[in-house]
């Protein structure tokens, strides 16, 4: 995105869900489904539409959004991030609604110096409101090749996987008071970035800009979910497959999870006590995973 995540100024309130849902699969083409956000001159769609890269120097980075909004769905981006010394860099894929008050599911890539992991950082808005984050590392290089991450979104939790490995699970606890995105329509973002006020090391490790132009590669995006639109002739239904709707987390989805948080996280604010002097946040309390 092209502010931190803690800012919410992304433009006009989604206020009301158009009037028509339709289950459609959409793979591939940035050319046909992909508008391209900022830095223009920064961004190349190549073999046909199915890769683009987005690059960043010091006088701009670069994003795009999907021409569609979603209502729930399954969202897979396959990325290569920026190889190298990428400290101050942000490399972003996830979903948004618009204005204040709005939903957001989030992956983003915190670039380090040569030699040290990324950080990999999850954050969740619902109702305009954040504080969810989680971080880890990953058990991969995630510069060497690429890699499929994925956002499962439906009515009872949202559900991050990278390579189809659960990461996080954010459940609906709106029963007890918990904001839950789930009435506002989002569209699929992606960017390139810098936020070396923040990102790296606690803003220690500033970004070098004798290694731009700093370039991360997508491919391979597929979106099967429900498009929201002004009529039925906004979309056509090419996937009857709507497992994601119901989906949750197996047993061998559980263990995989229990092992990526056990060895790979860095923060989870349910563990931040610090932070929440009067308590940590209600859906802390529950369970986790189901």
């Amino acid at each position: 995105m092209e502010a931190s995540s803690y800012s919410s100024s992304k433009g006009f309130t989604v206020i009301v869900v158009m009037a028509c849902l339709v289950a459609v699969g959409l793979a591939g083409n940035f050319y046909e489904n992909m508008d391209i956000t900022f830095g223009n001159e920064h961004t190349k769609i190549l073999n046909g539409g199915q890769d683009l890269l987005l690059s960043l120097d010091r006088y701009s980075g670069s994003g795009f959004q999907s021409k569609h909004e979603y209502l729930f769905g399954r969202f897979d981006m396959q990325l290569k991030l920026v190889p190298g010394n990428s400290a101050g860099t942000v490399t972003t894929f996830y979903l948004s609604s618009q204005g204040v008050g709005h939903d957001e599911i989030d992956f983003e890539f915190l670039g380090n110096s040569s030699g040290n992991p990324y950080t990999i950082h999850t954050i969740v808005f619902a109702q305009g409101k954040g504080d969810k984050e989680m971080q880890l590392r990953l058990w991969f290089d995630p510069t060497t090749a690429f890699h499929t991450y994925t956002i499962i979104w439906n009515s009872q939790r949202i559900i991050f996987l990278i390579d189809n490995i659960p990461i996080r699970v954010f459940n609906n606890y709106e029963a007890s008071g918990v904001p839950y995105p789930k009435n506002q329509p989002m569209r699929v973002y992606a960017s390139l970035w810098n936020a070396d006020e923040w990102a790296t090391q606690g803003r220690r490790v500033k970004t070098d800009w004798t290694k731009a132009p700093f370039t991360a590669s997508y491919r391979k995006f597929n979106v099967d979910a429900n498009i929201v639109g002004p009529d039925q002739n906004s979309a056509t239904s090419s996937s009857n497959n709507q497992a994601w709707s119901t989906q949750g987390l197996d047993a061998a989805g559980q263990n995989r999870i229990r092992w990526v948080q056990s060895k790979h996280m860095i923060y989870n604010y349910c563990n931040d006590n610090t932070r929440f002097p009067g308590g940590l946040p209600t859906e802390c309390k529950r369970l986790k995973f189901m």
